[in-house]
């Protein structure tokens, strides 16, 4: 595990990715190949219904310097541009979207021993300005995320969360919405060589006084096979499996049912990721 508390998104994401990552209910493919200059294309398509969309993905690094162009299907041009480390702990990115004249954003991050600190500004003459900063260790960290639009006035994001780590076990607890939205979360990983791990999250609206608990669970059949299932308090059940037949190449099947009503149909997403 890296060393100090790392950025805000960190929080909660070992469970986050235990209970939601790789479900789907799309059907999706990306095949990445690369040139004899080190360029590497990524196309992917993904069927959402009976609809299509598409994009094809161009990243070169060069040094510490990575530059990606991506193209939709609706005729979008995504700029990404990643300088990392100018100077120790440091990350820059810049974005941008055309024909979006005003997508773009200036992010920076830099990660200390005891800190973790985040903010990005868009580049329009009335920006918002997006914030978040950790201050702790790698076992105990406390930090906040707000979002700030200077042509209102107001305050678009504030966020808080408190994270703790011991040895195989991650808990974490965040304010989102503003405080309406309060969410618990828990992590243990208890075989690391087979990757068994267990989790769960409680989300409370204040609100609308609901409650949302989902749990689930993950195991390595094999070092090339991945199982995870999970299954919240309204009686969805989800379950997938993950099959690297080729290193860094993904096969994977994913379902949900409703056993609440369980007339109706099954849903089952498809994801296969290519790559030489």
């Amino acid at each position: 595990m890296a060393k100090g508390p790392g950025l805000y998104s960190d929080i909660g994401k070992k469970a986050r990715d235990l209970l939601y990552r790789d479900y789907q209910t799309d059907h999706k493919f990306s095949i990445t190949t690369y040139s004899p200059t080190g360029v590497a294309i990524t196309s992917s398509g993904t069927k959402k219904g009976e609809l299509f969309l598409a994009d094809v993905n161009t990243q070169l690094k060069k040094k510490n310097v990575t530059t990606d162009v991506k193209v939709d299907t609706n005729s979008n041009l995504f700029t990404t541009i990643t300088v990392d480390e100018p100077a120790p702990g440091l990350k820059t990115i810049l974005s941008f979207k055309v024909p979006d004249q005003r997508s773009g954003k200036l992010e920076l991050q830099y990660l200390h021993d005891y800190a973790g600190i985040s903010t990005s500004v868009g580049l329009t003459a009335n920006p918002i300005v997006n914030f978040s900063g950790v201050v702790g260790t790698d076992a105990i960290s406390l930090g906040t995320d707000v979002a700030f639009d200077t042509k209102a006035g107001t305050f678009t994001k504030c966020n808080a969360g408190l994270s703790f780590i011991q040895h195989d076990l991650i808990a974490a607890l965040t304010l989102n919405d503003k405080g309406d939205t309060l969410n618990a979360s828990y992590y243990q990983s208890l075989r690391p060589l087979t990757g068994t791990a267990i989790g769960g999250e409680i989300a409370h609206s204040f609100s609308t006084n609901e409650n949302t608990i989902t749990i689930g669970t993950q195991h390595a059949l094999d070092p090339l096979t991945t199982v995870k299932a999970r299954v919240n308090n309204f009686g969805k059940a989800s379950a997938l499996i993950q099959h690297e037949w080729r290193p860094k190449s993904l096969f994977t099947i994913s379902g949900e049912v409703d056993t609440k009503s369980v007339e109706k149909s099954a849903k089952f997403g498809l994801a296969l990721a290519l790559k030489p």
